[in-house]
């Protein structure tokens, strides 16, 4: 199995017209994604390549029976996007778009939270997610990924997400999903919203999950292992070189008044059972290790 997507997921683009949309939106479907639309409401009544553009999400989602939407708006428009695709009726929310003013995302998560609760948004920011085999939804590199479990992987960096997935394909371990959820400060989806699905899933039997300075997400993820977990998890966390005070990439990421630190939230990992590495490469070996335990 897997979580939040799947081989019978069908897929709507906003912003499938643009350049970037149109690119990604077009691999995806190479690699087997059910792409079955685009909206752009100067464009309704064309297509690209083949793939049919509606005036509207509402309009997609009736004439193609799409489920989820991937968001490449640019920035001042991402609000509305995420407005349209809940009012339209998709399930899944997957927002590419960086630089979505934190004021916008705080708005339309609580809205979603408020109105539309059984609506899953993922990002912004994030890279989108990948079950190997059966769809890829956002910017993953599908050739790095390998299918058929049994380690399920969340990463708030969207490098670190294609590192974990391409080191533990060279290493044979195949995984259930891959989900980035991106590093602002307000993301749709949580560690403890993917933690919580892959425990869940029968074929995830270990969990991989890649953390970086800044806030307290790894803290609270790290609260839920120790007390809602059953499956071995492994953990890396990026940013021990970083200053205090210093905005290190990613808009949460960022280390104030000695909380959020690398080394606290390692220390709090490790206290609830996760085998830490001290990068990347670490990390994946120790899964590695894991993942031969299993039987």
């Amino acid at each position: 199995m897997s979580i939040f997507v799947d081989e019978n997921t069908k897929v709507l683009y906003q912003g499938l017209t643009g350049s970037q949309g149109r690119f990604y939106g077009l691999r995806n479907q190479a690699y087997g994604t059910k792409v079955v639309a685009g909206t752009n409401p100067k464009k309704a009544g064309t297509d690209v390549e083949g793939i049919p553009i509606y005036g509207s999400v509402a309009e997609a989602v009736k004439e193609t029976g799409a489920t989820a939407s991937c968001v490449f708006i640019p920035a001042p428009g991402v609000a509305d996007a995420v407005v349209e695709a809940a009012e339209g009726g998709v399930k899944l929310i997957v927002v590419i778009t960086e630089g979505v003013p934190a004021h916008d995302e705080a708005r339309f998560y609580n809205l979603l939270r408020r109105d539309f609760p059984d609506v899953r948004l993922l990002g912004p920011n994030c890279p989108g997610l990948i079950s190997p085999g059966k769809c890829n939804i956002g910017i993953t590199a599908g050739e790095i990924a390998m299918g058929g479990g049994p380690v399920g992987i969340v990463s708030r960096s969207g490098t670190l997400t294609y590192q974990a997935l391409y080191e533990l394909t060279q290493q044979g371990i195949g995984q259930t999903t891959c989900v980035g959820i991106g590093g602002d400060p307000v993301p749709g989806t949580t560690f403890i919203d993917c933690l919580s699905a892959f425990e869940a899933d029968p074929d995830t039997k270990a969990v991989m999950m890649f953390g970086e300075i800044g806030g307290s997400a790894e803290e609270e993820a790290a609260e839920f292992i120790a007390t809602k977990m059953t499956k071995p998890v492994v953990a890396y966390i990026a940013g021990v070189t970083a200053p205090p005070g210093k905005k290190m990439g990613h808009a949460g990421a960022i280390v104030s008044g000695g909380k959020g630190t690398a080394e606290a939230k390692m220390a709090a990992l490790r206290e609830a059972g996760v085998k830490v590495g001290r990068n990347p490469t670490e990390a994946s070996a120790l899964m590695a290790e894991v993942v031969a335990g299993l039987g």
